[in-house]
């Protein structure tokens, strides 16, 4: 095999568009012909052995690391590289040489298997240099709102910084304002307070006035009715008509439990019946007031199961129940028979309570409350502004404390969300807040992740957000979400996908991230060697 086999002819356009003649065995790159010269020995580029040069692409592997045979498949672990003048230069396994596919755009890898390769470089080199040009337009276009973003960010933050401050400023006469309308308020509730104590203990008195002069008219009532003789006192006998008195419940009031409520008397007047009556006034039953019936039990066996039967007749109960039932519906209907009716304990109960109701404050006491209230009014209106100021300011600092990037240029996408909608589901992203999925036609959402930090490479950590700590997966770890920044005009969710269970990974265009571009012209494919 002579050098002419072994050796390509490349031509490449210079400035001057002389055509220049760089000889190189086929499939080695210019980067490394330095290693590849005619007429001497070659070395194995891993150094583990030198062979004469016309052993190189003789179609047998020598070399572990396949470096003699650049341009045959001779060598499992051997590269080819692919010129491909006007598009972009790359290399290929040596196995794919002369296999009968096109690999290489400039058609050097089929030299010779016969297959009908055309040469695509130019076109793919132009196709590429228009979306290279695009990519640049929007660079530029991008950057350029990326200044904006900059100065508008710097401004905002300029604004509530001053804006802090100036809240902080008020904040202390806020604090002030506060802490003497507490000292009004506390002066206003003491002569309050004493005013509502002094009320509240003429009531409590009047009422023991009251309920005193209730229960010597009950005992009066009651020693009249256990008079039956009408002599003037009440007897062991007629203590013991009143089988309710009975000490041990046990049906009957004997001599000597009824002469122990009397206090060992065998009967009491006017006068010392009072000590008497001490002793029965909780159990006793006024003989005025009508009897309640004693309730009717049904022996055990006398119970009978509801038969479900459509011809059977419905239970008295049930029909004792609905009228009860339509009585209390109607009872506003009937107050008025109701009250012709034998008298209940509804119209003595309503008016002990008007009678308990504690009475309307004087006008002196409610003078005071007025003016307490008003101070309490004040001085809650005052320390709810205080807290509100609180809030605004501390807002404003967690704001302030964001890493919004080295110019703040991520300023802007604070308190915004962004969402992307798929055919099953809602993706909404908070940047700074968190991340959330929502079924698209009804559901829960589900909490995708918080913000966590900036995660991207050493040189620009600001091309990658963190969201940790979603809604735990079933059996599984807690949902997470890598956020992928990309320049671009607008600020737009470009795509979601999950590529690990419970680990989401979203795209996100946005000009903050939109470097400066090149002031120099897009190179021409195939001008210099990789």
């Amino acid at each position: 095999m002579t050098c002419l086999h072994l050796l390509l002819t490349l031509v490449f356009a210079v400035s001057f568009g002389t055509p220049v003649e760089i000889q190189r065995p086929r499939g080695v790159p210019l980067t490394k012909k330095q290693f590849y010269e005619e007429n001497k020995p070659f070395t194995c580029l891993d150094g583990s052995r030198t062979i004469p040069f016309d052993r190189v692409n003789d179609d047998y592997c020598d070399c572990k690391d396949g470096s003699d045979e650049p341009g045959t498949a001779a060598c499992p672990n051997g590269s080819f590289h692919c010129t491909n003048a006007g598009y972009r230069p790359m290399f290929i396994p040596s196995s794919r040489i002369n296999d009968g596919i096109c690999d290489c755009c400039d058609t050097t890898d089929e030299y010779n298997s016969g297959a009908k390769c055309e040469n695509t470089c130019k076109e793919l080199g132009r196709k590429e240099r228009e979306v290279l040009q695009k990519m640049a337009e929007v660079t530029k276009e991008g950057f350029l709102l990326k200044q904006q973003l900059i100065e508008e960010a710097k401004k905002g933050q300029q604004e509530k910084q001053g804006k802090v401050t100036e809240m902080q400023d008020n904040k202390k006469q806020l604090e002030e304002k506060v802490e003497a309308l507490r000292t009004v308020k506390e002066t206003a509730e003491q002569p309050e307070k004493e005013a509502k104590e002094r009320h509240l203990k003429a009531w409590e008195e009047q009422k023991a006035a009251i309920r005193l002069e209730k229960d010597k008219a009950k005992m009066a009532e009651a020693f009249l009715e256990l008079d039956d003789n009408a002599d003037g006192f009440v007897s062991v006998s007629e203590l013991q008509s009143h089988a309710e008195l009975d000490p041990d419940a046990d049906g009957t009031l004997s001599d000597t439990e009824a002469q122990g409520l009397m206090g060992g008397a065998e009967q009491v007047d006017t006068s010392t019946f009072e000590s008497v009556w001490t002793n029965i006034k909780d159990k006793y039953h006024s003989e005025s007031l009508p009897e309640e019936p004693a309730p009717v039990e049904t022996p055990p066996d006398e119970v009978k199961e509801p038969v479900v039967d459509n011809d059977s007749e419905p239970y008295p109960e049930d029909d004792v129940s609905e009228e009860e039932d339509d009585d209390d519906d109607d009872e506003d209907d009937y107050h008025e028979d109701d009250d012709k009716a034998a008298p209940t304990n509804k119209t003595p109960e309503k008016s002990h309570e008007d009678e308990e109701a504690m009475p309307t404050y004087d006008a002196e006491t409610q003078t005071l409350i007025d003016a307490a209230q008003k101070a309490r009014d004040d001085f809650e209106e005052a320390e709810k502004a205080l807290r509100e100021m609180d809030d605004q300011i501390r807002n404003i600092e967690k704001e302030l404390s964001f890493d919004f990037g080295p110019d703040a240029e991520f300023t802007y996408l604070y308190s915004q969300c962004y969402e992307l909608t798929t055919s099953e589901y809602i993706y909404r992203l908070c940047p700074f807040n968190r991340v959330s999925q929502k079924p698209k036609y009804g559901g829960s959402e589900t909490n995708l992740g918080s913000w966590g930090s900036w995660s991207g490479p050493e040189n620009n950590k600001y091309l990658v957000m963190k969201y940790e700590h979603g809604t735990g997966c079933w059996q599984g770890p807690n949902r997470s979400t890598t956020v992928k920044l990309t320049c671009g005009k607008e600020t737009v969710v470009t795509s979601t996908s999950e590529p690990s269970r419970c680990e989401y990974l979203m795209e996100f265009t946005t000009p903050a991230v939109c470097q400066e571009p090149d002031n120099t012209d897009l190179p021409a494919h195939g001008h210099e060697e990789l």
